[in-house]
């Protein structure tokens, strides 16, 4: 065995690690230093490894290799730690590795990536096992020694081609409920008895892929059950009165019915394929998918959200599409929080932000795909399940995504290799979880590849355009049993899994089955397109794997070599399900008539409290993390202004090759889980408005918006949690009615709790915008003193569920409604979108978190120039009231009569100017209330205020 050490200079990351032991309590680490250690199965000779390290590993300006001269330099009292992914586990920094290798003529064998820790400092034995396994490794996925780690270099072995039969036939309820749990097939009683029914009356018992496949497929994760069920819903109000009403499924009545109700002719596919589809402009349409990610992100931050990207990523490839922006929402517990205060069996907040920030990161930057929108919230709800939103946009000529296999057509695997990773994925992410989830599903966390997924993207869309596939999905959750029994549910499919090209032996026939091993597509490829498709994988070195057949028989038959794994009918597995009816609850809270009186220093402090809150306060250290500009089709950032840290309200992104037009599209986000916990049904109607207006702000077409639902949510079996659930649900409903927006994807993760404790019902709503004219496009910041301020929308008193409410700590009256005059909540975004595109706004921002207090002073921030408001009105309502439906706009002062004119009397009124003063300045009710400029960028942003005098000389 060979061994090299190549010391990295990361002193940012061993002060990391200082002030993460600093906080469990670690007093002794003085310095940490990191090195990156390789071992080589194959004894190298020196001039074998100086090559290595000299063509592959060691960028000088960075790193070098330790020789043995060096390799003691540690000191006497240094502990050293190694780290290494543990057998089976994806170890994508070796096997390319093991590849540069190969191309330079060089067979390492076999190799192990491991990094090294260098501890020095006063330690005790306690205190390394705590750093080791609270900061340094993740023991999901990883192992780690005291000392040199020594790979295990050829610990896998063939397995037996092994197909267990599971006795269930003669199991009582409660024996079946056992076998549900221990299995972690997460099915309730009434399926695993329509299971145990089948195979009484097929007089046999099932083998343990047939189990295994029908877990996947009866998922809440693959088929949606709850918003496919009966639900018996009350809902009692503040006064006392109580509704009931039965909901015939939600995703139909809430979702779907409106938007085969609203069927505006741009809207290509909604809800039946991997992504939405609507049109672009004559030869383009656009696709959309927001996924979420979030069990295996809280077991192993960096690989839940890697493969998050992964997946929404081939969601859009699996429409035929190329993806070119990607957005993403996390959530996260609060980052200051006690170690104390972590319940076991919890990463660390801030371990796990780090590490989902990186995995997001990680793969966008990799795959070359710009990271263009997003949001990051904090609220204690999320401690034990962190929610990590990841969403993909790509492009597709019309008409070019085949959907119907045929009978005879081969099944077509392209891309990663099959391992373990990923197994029971759906069912695990069909649970609640507890304090030893990561002990029994360790194995649901896959492991991200973006390179292999680089080539597989290329080559699927040179096979699309040579028309050489009649289908294609992603191998996602379930893996090649949910690619293959969705793609061939109507026809039946045979596979031979023996065919499977493994990343090591041992598997056995239901985990090569069911592993969702990431950077798999599957494809139904006629037979005499198989040498075509074969000849551009070479090119982009993809391998292609030809699983079976699509059969037309309607049986599903699976086998490994001579041995049956699964031999079912498609018509049990897909419509066998029994179906369930559900009971829903709700209670609206009472809330106060009045608002408390404030004075003027509470206000003023109030603002910025709220610029500082970790939901306000600019997220540019994550968002300068992922690359935005990659394409070079990203109109409007993530940030604005001369300092370019002022926060935009969308992303506004041009395709690649349609620069003959001026069309563009926008990506706009509404997220509110405060206000979920008052009324979600408000929250659902507030999040659509927010995503609109946030779409609207920089240019896109009110009247040509697709939504994307996304609802995180606790489990469902509990009524209070249903309850919320519909209620959010019927918001969604009203509110693309009220906006003319038909939803057109969506999907929900339910069971988000941890030890009974249920997240924050959260509703992430993206709006996918059209901007006809990206000559016209806007941002937030002010840009020249002397122009006018208009507050477009009317102000209500809307201050329960909101940031004020959270700073004052004491209930609030009001609640969101829907805006607009006379019920229409279109008028106002039409008239200030005209107003856009006749070149008459210079800036505008929504009115969202925070109300006008905290719009005004971000528009101040991103200008980097001040502003003197004078509002009527209540002065905590005038301030920080969150009503919908509102816009600041900045318009030059002979426009400014003109913009108004275009507004219904009372829908838009001038409430200032910008100024010369380097301050803002608001007038309300009476009070005169000053913020200099460089204390609202220090709340805003700690650490980058910058003094006007700076910024002149």
């Amino acid at each position: 065995m060979s061994r090299l050490v190549i010391d990295v200079s990361d002193s940012a990351r061993g002060s990391d690690i200082q002030r993460s032991a600093g906080a469990l309590g670690i007093a002794g680490l003085r310095d940490c230093r990191v090195a990156d250690v390789y071992c080589f199965e194959t004894a190298l000779s020196e001039a074998d490894l100086d090559r290595i390290c000299g063509e592959l590993l060691v960028d000088p300006v960075v790193g070098r290799r330790r020789t043995a001269a060096t390799a003691d330099h540690t000191g006497s009292d240094a502990v050293v730690v190694e780290v290494a992914r543990r057998p089976g586990v994806t170890d994508v920094t070796a096997r390319e590795l093991a590849r540069g290798a190969t191309r330079l003529g060089i067979e390492p064998g076999e190799i192990a990536a491991i990094t090294r820790f260098e501890l020095h400092g006063d330690l005790s034995d306690d205190d390394v096992t705590l750093l080791a396994t609270s900061v340094l490794a993740n023991e999901t996925i990883e192992d780690f020694v005291v000392g040199d780690y020594e790979p295990r270099f050829g610990a896998a072995v063939d397995a037996e081609v092994v197909v267990d039969t599971v006795p269930i036939r003669e199991l009582d309820d409660d024996a079946l409920m056992v076998m549900s749990r221990e299995r972690v097939m997460s099915l309730d009683l009434a399926e695993m008895t329509a299971i145990a029914d089948f195979y009484r009356a097929e007089g046999r018992d099932p083998y343990d892929a047939e189990l295994e496949t029908l877990a996947q497929t009866w998922s809440e994760h693959c088929c949606h059950k709850t918003f496919g069920s009966d639900i018996e819903f009350t809902r009692t109000r503040a006064d006392g009165r109580v509704e009931t009403e039965t909901v015939h499924g939600m995703l139909k009545v809430y979702l779907r019915d409106v938007t085969e109700e609203l069927a505006p002719e741009w809207l290509h596919s909604a809800f039946v394929d991997n992504a939405g589809i609507i049109s672009f402009d004559d030869e383009l349409d656009l696709a959309i998918k927001v996924e979420t990610h979030n069990h295996p992100s809280a077991l192993e931050p960096f690989g839940g959200a890697n493969t998050g990207v992964g997946g929404v990523v081939r969601d859009i490839m699996g429409v035929s599409a190329r993806p070119i922006a990607a957005l993403d929402v996390l959530c996260f517990g609060p980052g200051e929080l006690p170690h104390s205060e972590v319940p076991d069996g919890v990463l660390h907040p801030e371990r796990v932000a780090r590490g989902v920030v990186a995995g997001v990161g990680d793969y966008g930057n990799k795959l070359g795909l710009p990271t263009v929108a997003g949001a990051v919230l904090y609220d204690r709800g999320y401690l034990g399940n962190p929610l990590v939103f990841c969403g993909s946009v790509g492009v597709l000529p019309h008409g070019s995504n085949p959907t119907e296999a045929a009978a005879g057509d081969l099944i077509v695997s392209l891309g990663g290799r099959t391992g373990r990773d990923g197994i029971h994925g759906a069912t695990f992410s069909s649970a609640e979880l507890a304090h030893d989830t990561a002990e029994v599903t360790g194995s649901a966390v896959q492991i991200g590849d973006p390179i292999t997924e680089k080539g597989v993207l290329e080559l699927i869309e040179e096979a699309r355009d040579q028309m050489l596939y009649s289908a294609i999905t992603d191998c996602g959750a379930g893996g090649y049993s949910s690619a293959v029994g969705e793609m061939g549910e109507k026809l039946g499919a045979q596979v031979e899994l023996a065919n499977v090209p493994l990343k090591y032996p041992g598997l056995r026939p239901w985990e090569i089955y069911l592993s969702e091993a990431q950077e798999r597509m599957v494809l139904a490829v006629p037979p005499g397109s198989l040498a075509q498709l074969e000849e551009l994988a070479k090119l982009w070195r993809v391998e292609v794997t030809v699983l079976g057949h699509f059969t037309g028989d309607g049986r599903l038959d699976v086998r490994h070599g001579d041995t049956q794994v699964v031999d079912i009918p498609m018509a049990f597995l897909h419509d066998g399900r029994p179906k369930s009816t559900m009971v829903g609850a709700w209670t609206d809270p009472v809330l106060p008539t009045e608002a408390p009186a404030v004075s003027p220093e509470v206000l003023t402090s109030l603002l910025t409290d709220a610029l500082s809150d970790p939901n306000v306060a600019s997220k540019e250290d994550i968002v300068r993390t992922y690359d935005h500009e990659v394409r070079g089709g990203t109109v409007v950032r993530p940030f604005c202004g001369p300092a370019a840290d002022g926060p935009t309200d969308a992303a506004v992104c041009k395709p690649l090759g349609t620069w003959h037009h001026d069309q563009a599209f926008s990506l706009g986000i509404g997220i509110n889980p405060r206000l979920g916990r008052v009324d979600p049904h408000a929250m659902a109607i507030a999040v659509v408005d927010e995503a609109i207006r946030n779409a609207v702000a920089v240019g896109s077409n009110p009247d040509r918006v697709a939504l994307i639902d996304n609802f995180c949510w606790g489990n469902p079996t509990i009524a209070d949690r249903l309850g919320g659930l519909v209620l959010a649900g019927s918001g969604c409903r009203d509110a693309a009615r009220a906006y003319n927006a038909p939803f057109i994807s969506g999907k929900d993760s339910l069971f988000n709790e941890f030890e009974g404790e249920a997240i924050p019902g959260t509703l992430l709503v993206t709006a996918l915008g059209l901007v006809p004219d990206i000559n016209r496009v806007v941002t937030s910041d002010l840009k020249a003193t002397g122009n006018a301020l208009v507050l477009v929308g009317r102000t209500g008193t809307h201050l329960a569920g909101t940031l004020v409410e959270e700073l004052l700590d004491t209930p609030l009256p009001g609640i969101a409604e829907l805006p607009g005059p006379n019920g229409d909540p279109l008028v106002v975004p039409r008239a200030l979108h005209g107003a856009i595109l006749d070149g008459q706004v210079v800036s505008a921002h929504d009115l969202s978190e925070g109300g006008l207090g905290v719009a005004a002073a971000e528009m101040c921030i991103a200008g980097r120039r001040g502003a003197e408001l004078a509002v009527d009105g209540a002065a905590l309502e005038s301030l920080y009231a969150e009503s919908l439906g509102r816009f600041l706009v900045e318009v030059a002062p002979a426009d400014a009569e003109a913009f108004v004119a275009r507004f219904p009397e009372g829908h838009a009124a001038v409430v200032g100017s910008v100024s010369s003063a380097p301050e803002l300045a608001v007038t309300v009710e009476g009070h005169a209330l000053r913020w200099a400029l460089d204390d609202l960028v220090a709340a805003f942003s700690p650490g980058s205020a910058t003094t006007m005098a700076e910024e002149q000389s």
